[in-house]
């Protein structure tokens, strides 16, 4: 018979209900009969023991909140009587010990990447168009409707066609049929553009910060060249990205076109000079063929949004086990949302492989925290009211959940937000919580792919690494099929363990960067990006 509850840790106090329980109801629990004193939605928690005011609530082994109210055994969590509290973190207390999973299954694997001179490897093939500040989100949009109209980068758009045919009184098939007949001109690139609302207006730590990360994006193994437009009179200057991309590379070999309006002339003499050389580059990159790389250049973002009481005892921790497995052969996973990894400082900080690392870790969260309670604000707000809806009352207790998508494995760098990752292993990157702005930091990072569980939903995608989604649970999976790739539900059910999920996402992976699989963001034509802005706007 399936269990109504599950305890994730063995000195836990609280439980978690798998299906929704009645008030009155009674379960077998542990040897023991539990009342249950209210109704209780699935994925909320209830105490196991009695909770007097003040006393500490546990859960994932860690500390994720006191109650605030008395609560009898039985009772169930709300925001109106527990609140957020977490363990501070000092120093390094140990070195935590790692047992590596098998990877006998894995170590001969490899995907069909494209192979960069750099030695990385990308699991798509894109030239990529952007501005160095917001005054060229125009001319960006100019150019992406000129290069998608010609080369036939665009997905049929059927509710245009609906529309269309609606104005025209025709059926809403009619005429879909032939566009959906054509093909791209190239086989082998696509072509990506993004548009931002930085690079001037702000303090100087801003453009400076979106240098780094357009850098790290011309870096990413999935680019092959670039096209860059500035104005000419912006902080961003064109010096500064180039000295950011040669920070990470010094011998960057694609090629980066770089334009500015200021120097040449009208709109539509810079536009025919843009699109005529951006051409070429494309139709040079197009060249390009997928071949056997190893699994170790897999840099792997690990993202989740619109959490639920599910995603920690399902997609996340079978995702860490895929980031596990990555790790023992030598790939980088990457953990980033800072604000999302409090309450369990402790346990990343024991997890790095020296004090270097591990003082890094505690310097840039706090420093990160502080200017948090500067503002106002606080890691303790991190919850949203979906998280909070679906049994996430606390930010400890989002955090532990959401922690367990980086596994178990010793932590080998910390990184600040714009800096590459370059070591084999877990990575942890500073990012914010925000969905997009993490998922964009990553891939700004080195990231040449993506997996996002959700509990609620996310439509979240790339411009250019794929964006993989792992449902917590199959009501979602089943509601929401064109955003969801992978349903972890089978773990909430008994049906399959987390290593097995691990498994199926680790191959879901290798077939998404090999290009045998398209994951539903790319499907959807997502193209998400949104830079961190750590300043203010002067």
């Amino acid at each position: 018979m399936r269990s109504k509850l599950i305890k994730v840790h063995p000195d836990d106090n609280v439980a978690i209900a798998l299906v929704d329980l009645r008030k009155g109801e009674s379960i077998s629990f542990e040897g023991e009969e539990v009342l249950v004193l209210s109704d209780t939605q699935a994925k909320h928690k209830i105490t196991m023991v009695d909770l007097a005011p003040a006393d500490k609530i546990y859960m994932y082994g860690v500390l994720v909140g006191k109650a605030t109210t008395s609560i009898e055994r039985g009772g169930v969590l709300t925001v109106d009587n527990i609140k957020h509290q977490s363990n501070p973190t000092f120093e390094k207390t140990e070195t935590t010990a790692w047992n590596a999973p098998d990877i006998s299954k894995w170590k001969d694997r490899t995907f069909m990447g494209y192979h960069r001179p750099d030695g990385q490897v990308g699991t798509a093939n894109t030239w990529l168009f952007f501005p160095l500040v917001f005054c060229e989100n125009r001319n960006i949009e100019f150019l992406k409707e000129v290069f998608e109209k010609e080369l036939n980068f665009q997905k049929p758009n059927p509710q245009r066609h609906l529309l269309r045919n609606l104005i025209n009184n025709k059926s809403p098939v009619e005429d879909l049929v032939a566009e959906t007949e054509n093909k791209d001109i190239f086989e082998n690139i696509k072509v990506k553009f993004i548009t931002h609302q930085g690079g001037c207006g702000g303090i100087r730590q801003d453009s400076l910060s979106l240098a780094r990360l357009l850098a790290g994006y011309v870096n990413n193994p999935n680019v092959a060249g670039a096209t860059v437009l500035s104005l000419g009179c912006q902080n961003l200057q064109i010096d500064i990205f180039k000295k950011a991309l040669k920070s990470i590379n010094p011998d960057i070999q694609k090629p980066v076109l770089i334009y500015e309006q200021q120097k040449m002339g009208t709109v539509d003499e810079m536009m025919a000079i843009i699109i005529k050389e951006s051409y070429e580059g494309i139709k040079k990159a197009n060249e390009a063929k997928r071949t056997p790389a190893p699994l170790s250049k897999l840099k792997l973002g690990l993202e989740c949004g619109g959490s639920d009481g599910f995603s920690g005892i399902s997609a996340n921790p079978s995702l860490g086990y895929a980031s596990d497995l990555l790790s023992a052969l030598k790939g980088s996973p990457i953990l980033s949302e800072f604000p999302e990894l409090c309450g369990i400082e402790q346990e990343l900080v024991n997890r790095c492989v020296d004090d270097k690392t591990a003082n890094r870790f505690m310097e840039l969260t706090k420093a990160y925290e502080k200017a948090a309670i500067a503002s106002g604000s606080g890691f303790d707000m991190n919850p949203s009211p979906g998280n909070i809806k679906d049994g996430l009352i606390t930010d400890a207790m989002k955090s532990a959940g959401a922690a367990k998508k980086g596994g178990t494995s010793p932590i080998e760098d910390v990184l600040d937000y714009g800096e590459y990752v370059t070591k084999p292993g877990l990575n942890l990157l500073c990012t914010p919580g925000n969905d997009v702005e993490s998922t964009t930091a990553m891939v700004g990072s080195g990231a040449n792919v993506v997996v996002f569980t959700t509990g609620l939903g996310t439509p979240t995608g790339n411009p250019i690494a794929p964006v993989i989604k792992v449902a917590s649970n199959t009501i979602l999976a089943e509601t929401m099929p064109d955003i969801i790739d992978i349903d972890s539900g089978p773990v909430v059910r008994g049906e399959k363990t987390i290593e097995e999920m691990g498994g199926e996402i680790l191959e879901f992976i290798i077939q998404v960067a090999s290009g045998n699989v398209k994951s539903k963001a790319d499907q959807l034509n997502q193209n998400d990006f949104i830079p961190w802005k750590r300043g203010v706007s002067l």
